[in-house]
């Protein structure tokens, strides 16, 4: 006989577990990609720099990314520093945003090892401070031979950037390959050249702060996910957050462009009748 205690993962709080206990293990997503949302607004709410609020959105950071490992998510990334916040953020800002990734690395890769994530980027990496590059490829490295879920974080990053670059890439092997008259190009092909070409597309994409857009993030891989939209602001969201917009994801029927159940069965029942 199955018990709520053994349907209910280890690590969870009584309210993730209370969530939990209503979702279904088989129809999780595979995949779920972050918009983190929100951490201006949060500090501006409370008369504080906008700085505090990045430091604040550590602490989400930690509570979902442990959360889904604990429910074995397969794949979890979040988007975290955009190639328009390099280029339109105050140089301070920036600076302060490098410098708190770094004491993340530092300081997150036991709690990572504990849970068996592994560390991915995507991004344009190489115009990252050489500083922070050393850090990142050391976290890489730290968590690399752990099987869990792969915690993929977004810096320096732009979906039409990735396009840009995997068209480069193609052409480049093209031309390595028999002269670019041998250039083939379809869906596979293109996949293949993505910065995310080591995970599945994401099955479910979460914007926190309320805003109703997708601001240049996995534009391509994002084609078919469900959106869930949460008014909750970044350095608010939880484990918790997440599970619910789980369990709203597992009320929608993805249908791919298809019919679902019941309307495939409508002309025939029409018909009959």
């Amino acid at each position: 006989m199955t018990t709520l205690h053994d349907k209910v993962p280890q690590g969870l709080d009584r309210k993730e577990a209370e969530v939990y206990k209503h979702l279904d293990p088989a129809r999780l997503p595979k995949h779920i990609a972050i918009i983190m949302d929100g951490n201006g607004r949060w500090a501006r709410r409370r008369h504080m720099p906008r700085v505090a609020g990045h430091r604040a959105g550590v602490a989400s950071v930690r509570s979902t990314v442990e959360t889904a490992a604990r429910i074995h998510i397969q794949a979890l990334t979040l988007y975290a520093f955009s190639e328009e916040n390099w280029k339109k953020r105050p140089a301070s800002e920036v600076g302060f945003l490098m410098s708190l990734l770094s004491r993340y690395l530092k300081a997150e890769v036991p709690t990572l090892n504990e849970n068996n994530i592994r560390l991915e980027y995507i991004g344009r990496l190489h115009e990252l401070p050489a500083d922070v590059q050393e850090r990142m490829g050391w976290a890489r490295e730290a968590t690399a031979r752990n099987s869990g879920m792969v915690l993929t974080l977004a810096l320096n990053y732009s979906a039409r950037s990735e396009l840009v670059d995997a068209f480069r890439s193609m052409v480049q092997a093209a031309s390595q390959n028999g002269g670019i008259n041998h250039l083939r190009i379809d869906e596979d092909m293109v996949s293949q050249h993505l910065y995310t070409r080591h995970l599945p597309d994401p099955d479910l994409v979460v914007r926190t702060s309320g805003e109703m857009r997708l601001s240049n993030f996995l534009l391509w891989q994002l084609a078919y996910a469900e959106i869930y939209v949460t008014p909750t602001l970044w350095p608010d969201f939880r484990g918790l957050h997440l599970l619910e917009g789980i369990a709203e994801y597992q009320k929608r029927e993805r249908r791919y462009g298809g019919l679902n159940h019941k309307d495939a069965h409508a002309p025939a029942e029409t018909a009959k009748a």
